[in-house]
């Protein structure tokens, strides 16, 4: 007799979370919505559904995240499978987390307003159902440690920044303070940045020169990026 599904088995869901991190040239932001359904209705939320029987996990996680926030087109890393058994009060469900790294104004025209999406400093993370808080500090702990070796942060940049932007950026992800001259020094040593003529005046009279993204030199050094990260001293 062929077995059509597995006996004697208890059946669980399967959802998918997103933990989207934003750079808005000055903060690193994390993206939350307004849950839609009980339990836990109308509290704070990662963008979370179900994947549905005839999809993977990553189109369901590109699905749920075009739903609730209308962001499309977004890479989206695989970060953990949580599955304690009692994480969601009504029914056994696991979650595979994904987590994104973004600008935030490259995107900020796709946001929809439906479920009310909304940029949080991540010292300011409001509470969250389930085990989000969880999901949000396993990513922060992989972000470190990507950016240590490799230059991930470079995505949530926009096509032109300056130096005290990209410093802001890695003090972010780092809760920590670095010093000016040191972290100059170290990022531009790796001649991954190319100096353009134009200044931004909006901080200070002197102005900061902009930067680009040396891009092939990006694509070469990914997997071989050094660890500059200069002993940050940790924010109070």
């Amino acid at each position: 007799m062929e077995l059509t599904r597995y006996v004697s088995q208890n059946r669980m869901l399967v959802a998918v979370d997103c933990i989207i991190f934003g750079f808005d040239g000055q903060d690193l932001k994390l993206l939350l919505i307004k849950r839609g359904f009980n339990p836990e209705k109308g509290r704070w939320s990662l963008m979370g559904g179900f994947v549905q029987p005839k999809e993977s996990f990553e189109n369901a996680a590109q699905r749920v995240l075009k739903q609730l926030t209308g962001l499309e087109n977004v890479y989206l890393e695989q970060l953990y499978a949580f599955g304690y058994p009692h994480r969601d009060p009504l029914e056994r469900t696991a979650s595979i987390a994904y987590f994104a790294l973004i600008d935030i104004f490259k995107y900020e025209k796709q946001l929809s307003s439906d479920f009310h999406p909304e940029w949080f400093l991540l010292k300011e993370i409001p509470p969250l159902i389930f085990d989000h808080a969880d999901m949000i500090e396993m990513a922060k702990e992989k972000l470190r440690y990507k950016a240590a070796f490799q230059p991930v942060l470079f995505e949530l940049l926009p096509e032109k920044f300056t130096l005290p932007q990209l410093q802001n950026l890695y003090e972010g992800v780092y809760e920590s303070l670095m010093d000016k001259r040191n972290f100059s020094r170290k990022i531009l040593s790796t001649g991954l940045l190319l100096k353009q003529k134009q200044k931004d005046k909006v901080g200070s009279k002197r102005g900061a020169f902009y930067y680009k993204l040396n891009n092939k030199k990006y694509r070469n050094m990914f997997n071989g990026f050094l660890n500059f990260i200069p002993y940050p001293k940790k924010l109070k």
